[in-house]
């Protein structure tokens, strides 16, 4: 079936508003705090192939970039023509889903007249999935919690109970993870029940390969435009005993780049390795944003495009590698490419920025458990055209818990929430400013664990064209700075103070 233009993209809006719907949906009936303000979610619709065709203008980049793979490995395990309605899939497994095991992606086939058409798939962020607190100490994945592998949650609409048994006892909050799993499969049922009349109108099939191609055409002319060649960076990140290094080689050939990370450190015995999965995302989507961010995101934007890494290095971590705090490297990833292109692309890319850092804190406190995360955001690079954008989240797209709801979780008191003026770094245009977020344990508060996810305390967010650097991180508690790598027991009256980093300036002052 042929569209012509006007009617490719009302049908594309159509598909948007069916994902947009469903995330609307888990929103609302999500348990925990990540989901609802935090935004740490991601859902997309796919082919039967597991080709991605549509995702929630909600969504995180970088789960964006894993779902339709994910999806591609439970066709791997369960071939099509096993798969019955009422299934729903489930894991958290690193590698195949997105990255760290502390996010749980449900996966939905989707039928019309007895024959699989698409999958609807949702991925989030848990509150709590056991082990310790998510932090960049665990050395093993088996510190950091409960392995979930592929499996089904339902067949044929029968809950595994076993399944729903284990992972209830394993984690802090039962309510509130088990929640957001059903709060999942939810939003799945919804997708494919909005789904069904469009597909009374229009072949999924024929519209899937209409928007691909569409989308392939315009990342393909977007790579067409830069001159072929090799363009290389090297971005850092705080590290350990020595700075974790990442080493940026893009290779652009006519209507392809291939991109490789040969030469990056070797994975750690740290909770700070990335998997090729999540490597992939975050490479794709700097390049999406940066060459042609107005067109529509799918598999077709992904075609042109691949990455690699050796075996045993940061990026292509081997099992049972550690990779809670996965982010914090990368999240880097567009900084790597955004830095390797600037020389061709001056008037596009944007200086240094620093990624989101977090605070997870579990405890108990009047007879009952709690587990919190909070996201703080941080500032971001200037351009050549504008200044940098404080207290954003780049290149995630996570939201900051509201003040009030955060007290009414853990027994803390909030003492200030406030943009660091003056910690963007100096240029022509001044990077973007970061965050300052104050806290203390209530005077009747038991002993809480915390655990704190910060980067760019040392190697700081770099300018570009002669741009100064922006304001390091800092973590402070009782007024002592202190490294945030392990988690810390605080105690009644205690207060800490986290400070995010600025982004790079650009251009000379």
């Amino acid at each position: 079936m042929a569209f012509n233009a006007i009617e490719l993209e009302i049908l594309w809006k159509r598909l948007i508003s069916v994902v947009d719907e469903a995330a609307a949906a888990f929103v609302r009936t999500c348990f925990s705090t990540l989901v609802r303000d935090g935004n740490d979610f991601a859902i997309v619709l796919t082919d039967a192939q597991g080709r991605s065709l549509a995702q929630s203008n909600m969504s995180l980049p970088g789960f964006i970039g894993c779902l339709p793979a994910t999806v591609r490995h439970f066709l791997a395990k369960y071939p099509a023509e096993t798969m019955r309605e009422g299934d729903v899939f489930i894991t958290n497994d690193p590698w195949k889903g997105s990255g760290h095991i502390h996010d749980v992606t449900t996966v939905t086939p989707l039928f019309r007249q007895g024959r699989l058409v698409a999958f609807a798939a949702v991925v989030s962020h848990l509150p709590d999935i056991g082990g310790r607190l998510r932090s960049n100490s665990s050395r093993e994945i088996y510190e950091e919690g409960l392995q979930i592998p592929l499996a089904k949650l339902l067949e044929a609409g029968k809950p595994n109970d076993v399944l729903i048994e284990m992972i209830m006892q394993n984690i802090r909050v039962p309510d509130q993870g088990m929640g957001d799993i059903w709060a999942q499969v939810s939003a799945c049922r919804m997708m494919g029940e909005r789904l069904q009349p469009l597909l009374d109108k229009v072949s999924l099939e024929d519209l899937g390969a209409a928007v691909r191609a569409r989308s392939e055409k315009a990342m393909r002319e977007a790579i067409r435009a830069i001159p072929d060649g090799v363009y290389t960076s090297t971005v850092q990140h705080d590290g350990f005993e020595a700075p974790i290094v990442i080493q940026c080689r893009l290779e652009v050939k006519g209507e392809r780049i291939d991109i490789d990370y040969a030469g990056s450190s070797p994975q750690v015995a740290r909770a700070m390795n990335v998997v090729p999965i999540y490597t992939f995302a975050y490479t794709v989507y700097g390049l999406k944003a940066l060459l042609c961010p107005d067109i529509p995101n799918n598999e077709g934007s992904f075609a042109p495009i691949t990455t690699t890494a050796p075996p045993g290095s940061i990026f292509n971590p081997a099992y049972p590698a550690a990779s809670g705090g996965r982010s914090a490297i990368g999240h880097l990833l567009p900084a790597a490419v955004f830095k390797a292109l600037a020389g061709v692309l001056p008037d596009k890319v944007w200086a240094g920025g620093s990624p989101n850092s977090s605070m997870t804190m579990s405890g108990e406190y009047r007879g009952k458990r709690y587990a919190v995360v909070n996201f703080l955001n941080a500032g971001q690079g200037a351009t050549a055209r504008r200044p940098g954008f404080s207290a954003l989240s780049f290149p995630a797209n996570l939201g900051n818990t509201p003040v009030e709801v955060m007290e009414g979780l853990a027994p803390i008191r909030v003492l200030r929430r406030e943009i660091r003026r003056g910690s963007g770094g100096q240029g022509r245009h001044r990077g973007g400013d970061g965050l300052r977020f104050e806290f203390e344990l209530l005077p009747d508060a038991k002993e809480a664990t915390a655990s704190f996810l910060m980067t760019q305390l040392k190697s700081v967010p770099a300018g570009l064209a002669g741009g100064g650097p922006g304001e390091p991180g800092r973590l402070l508690v009782n007024g002592e700075q202190v490294d945030p790598t392990e988690p810390r027991i605080l105690r009644a009256g205690d207060r800490v103070i986290m400070e995010t980093a600025g982004g790079g300036g650009y251009g000379s002052a």
